[in-house]
């Protein structure tokens, strides 16, 4: 039985211990789709929260034909799309990768040394991926910071792996296009 299966049949045996594992393990997971696609600071905790609570509730419904964070990652998808929904804070034309919102970002004129400069690119480039329509957002923070394969995430947005693929592809197309329009490259790779 693997590491997963184990931790998973201790949980269903009811120790909490091996809940907290579990939970300690997936927080980052579950932190990088909700707070991608939830703006308020309150109402992600709230639905982080929540994302566990529907683990721990289903846990017996998992047939292991994915990974346990592949699963995990698509509960907290979809419990932060339903929020938004029923916060009228997102309709299907954002589903479909409407793209309708424009950073906001200044240059600002001062020579930092080059941890604040690398600091710097780093918040430009997190601001303008905030600012993606929520699925490019949400698939450029599995890909890139979660690290998952296009397989998972379709898995976790239930897309094709081609779907996947082609959003990445247009997610990096319109960052690259935003930085470009609104930085001089010297500004932002100085």
């Amino acid at each position: 039985m693997t590491e997963t299966g184990k931790l998973v049949k201790l949980i269903l045996s009811g120790d909490a211990q091996a809940f907290e594992t579990l939970i300690e393990e997936h927080k980052p997971l579950v932190s990088h789709v909700v707070f991608r696609m939830i703006p308020n600071p309150q109402d992600r905790e709230d639905i982080s929260q929540e994302v566990f609570i529907k683990v721990y509730q289903n846990l017996s419904d998992f047939r292991f034909e994915a990974k346990l964070s592949t699963w995990i990652a698509q509960i907290a998808y979809n419990l932060a799309i339903n929020y938004l929904r029923q916060k009228k804070m997102i309709s299907l034309d954002d589903l479909e990768l409407a793209d309708d919102s424009e950073g906001h970002l200044v240059a600002e004129n001062i020579q930092p040394d080059k941890k604040v400069e690398e600091k710097d690119i780093s918040q430009r480039l997190k601001t303008e991926i905030d600012n993606l329509p929520v699925q490019f957002r949400v698939i450029v923070t599995l890909f890139h910071l979660d690290q998952m394969s296009y397989n998972e995430i379709g898995k976790i947005l239930n897309l094709p792996e081609g779907t996947v693929k082609s959003y990445l592809f247009r997610a990096r197309k319109l960052l690259k296009d935003r930085l470009l329009s609104k930085y001089q490259v010297e500004d932002i790779w100085q």
